[in-house]
């Protein structure tokens, strides 16, 4: 299922409708300003149009939101600890309302207090959330990331970890971004080291738990630790990787998710259109 990140600017549910413009299959949303701590609540009428929408195109197995970027469940700050956690919860409890199955959240950053503390204040982090949203159907996505500096889930070992302590690894599992991954150092430019990087991460973690992909190019080499997202077959990653994806029977029913710049081309085509194309094209390759 093929989609994009987009803009709810004028009401959240502009994105189902540009979404269905575009011909997409999928969309992840913010459902409030990622670049702030709180947020009014969601109006009756916002969840209204939303959910109309969305029972219209029969979405309802297949939205993703993500989570704010202040958000950083590893920090041993306590009141940014704190301030995470209740952040996390308000953004599983506005995928609830509005019916968004999956929010991916970055795992956060030790800050040089070491990945042992920094994935025990997470699971710590997790199980508050899990425990105050009970009975929640939103899952929390852990997204994979380039492994710079400080930050946790480079590794696949560090989510298979986390997963592995927290009370309710059921409501827990995984966000894998193909830019994320191959800055990270797993190379999957090729078609047969993509696969040997899946079968690692089945070891791993489990294809099982893997629920959403974030489909981005890479404007960095393989194991470069940055994060540049470029649009696909344009960078780094590989047509491999793209295609290994694209035809694995297994994640045929994953939302697969563009967040590449939303430029235009010379003609004034939108570059999710051109990335779409280019991803549809290398099924049945």
């Amino acid at each position: 299922m093929l989609g994009s990140h987009l803009s709810v600017a004028g009401g959240m549910v502009n994105a189902l409708l540009e979404a269905e413009r575009l011909k997409m299959e999928t969309v992840q949303v913010f459902t409030k300003n990622q670049r702030q701590w709180s947020a009014k609540s969601l109006e009756p009428g916002v969840i209204r149009d939303w959910l109309t929408e969305l029972h219209r195109l029969g979405w309802e197995d297949r939205t993703v939101s993500h989570a704010s970027y202040l958000i950083n469940m590893a920090t041993s700050d306590p009141t940014n600890h704190a301030k995470s956690v209740n952040a996390m919860t308000d953004e599983v409890e506005r995928c609830e309302t509005l019916e968004i199955p999956f929010c991916v959240v970055h795992p956060g950053s030790h800050l040089g207090e070491g990945l042992e503390n920094g994935i025990r204040r997470i699971v710590k982090a997790i199980d508050t959330v899990v425990k105050r949203t009970a009975g929640f159907r939103t899952l929390i996505l852990l997204e994979t990331t380039v492994g710079s500096g400080n930050l946790i889930g480079g590794e696949f070992e560090h989510l298979a970890e986390i997963r592995k302590r927290v009370r309710e690894p059921k409501r827990v599992a995984t966000c894998l971004d193909t830019c994320h991954i191959s800055a990270a150092g797993y190379d999957i430019s090729t078609g047969k080291k993509a696969a040997h990087v899946f079968r690692n991460f089945d070891r791993v973690v489990g294809l099982n738990n893997l629920r959403c992909f974030h489909l981005n190019d890479s404007k960095e080499p393989i194991a470069s630790r940055r994060d540049r997202h470029e649009h696909i077959g344009d960078g780094y990653v590989g047509r491999g990787g793209f295609e290994f994806i694209m035809n694995e029977k297994k994640f045929s029913t994953r939302p697969m998710i563009l967040e590449t710049a939303k430029t235009v081309t010379a003609k004034g085509t939108p570059m999710d259109a051109v990335n779409l194309r280019r991803l549809r094209r290398m099924r049945g390759r």
